[in-house]
């Protein structure tokens, strides 16, 4: 397999722990690594490629004007090499917006893809729900959540191995008569079914607790609305994660209980913990693209590498092609 494409300045613990998680990367997981960036601040980089870019794209930076002004940067570099097949992905924990552009800007879109969209999994009880998009488009067309759903459900299979995934469109009731004139309009449209690029079900309308309820494996809605979904679920997580740990502290006989439940709540946390889901994947554009958190430590690079690692291995570029093409398959 071509390298993985790191972008070793991007990030608030850039370059140390993206140099360590590329490190690890390459080490456990045994894929070809490159990082991109400025040799001097990397440093030492254990006998990994480096590919200079003389430029960074901060994280407070307007990402148009970054990824324009900014031609040597880490970011637009990353992609560029993916782009050249030089590298068969990129992962970056930068400026989300950057990422974005540069990959759009310098990968180009799929064929037949009107807008790329972020795709998040979140924990559910059975495995992980995909919400798309979670912060890429603000504002939509209901025939971009029609193909965000097709993506989502490609992802969901390649990512997941749910042969047909349950597809649900996010909205502030059940009935199809909720919602505002967008999703509205897309209901409609989705509940005429998906293609058959890809095996999937239109479950109709979802709500903001069904995410997590193990009931739906794709929940699409605009840009803007994802984005608050995502944020909202993140601090909820985070607050009672905090909560318990302090409930058992606050006692003795609380302390002594927690010895008994800890092995059980470690493994909640560990699925809980967006460092070891791989970061969000950027669907429509042509080479697999990984935007990790912005306060990624070495172990969610290790994370964003895998996954990046088996989506160019599962080839999820040609399924979202047909998905969104809406061919059939092909077989085997």
């Amino acid at each position: 397999m071509l390298p993985i494409a790191i972008d070793a300045m991007g990030g608030d613990k850039a370059p140390g722990e993206i140099v360590a998680g590329a490190l690890r990367a390459a080490d456990e997981l045994g894929y070809p690594i490159v990082l991109v960036g400025r040799p001097e601040e990397i440093g030492d980089a254990g006998g990994l490629e480096i590919v200079e870019a003389t430029e960074v794209i901060a994280m407070d930076e307007d990402p148009g004007q970054g990824v324009r002004r900014k031609k040597d940067s880490s970011l637009v570099r990353a992609a560029e090499l993916v782009r050249d097949g030089r590298a068969s992905a990129m992962v970056s924990a930068g400026n989300t917006g950057a990422a974005m552009a540069s990959a759009l800007l310098r990968m180009g879109r799929l064929p037949k893809v009107a807008r790329p969209a972020i795709a998040t999994p979140i924990p559910n009880g059975d495995g992980f729900t995909i919400l798309l998009d979670s912060g890429a488009n603000a504002e939509c067309k209901a025939d971009w959540l029609v193909q965000f759903a097709q993506m989502g459900a490609a992802y969901s299979t390649a990512r997941f191995g749910v042969a047909k995934p349950r597809v649900g469109l996010l909205s502030i009731g059940e009935e199809s008569s909720k919602g505002n004139p967008l999703v509205k309009e897309a209901h409609s449209l989705l509940a005429g079914g998906l293609g058959a690029g890809i095996s999937s079900e239109f479950i109709g309308n979802v709500e903001g607790r069904d995410i997590m309820a193990g009931t739906v494996d794709v929940v699409v809605t605009d840009g803007f609305t994802g984005n608050v979904t995502l944020k909202a679920l993140e601090g909820a997580v985070k607050f009672l994660i905090g909560e318990i740990f302090s409930a058992f502290g606050s006692s003795e006989e609380a302390k002594a209980a927690s010895s008994a439940l800890m092995p059980a709540l470690s493994q909640l946390v560990q699925r809980l913990d967006p460092e070891l889901t791989g970061g969000a994947m950027l669907l429509g554009v042509n080479g697999v693209c990984i935007i990790s958190h912005g306060s990624s430590s070495a172990t969610a690079i290790v994370s964003a590498a895998r996954v990046a690692g088996e989506m160019v291995e599962r080839d999820l570029l040609a399924a979202t092609a047909v998905a969104v093409a809406g061919d059939n398959p092909p077989a085997g």
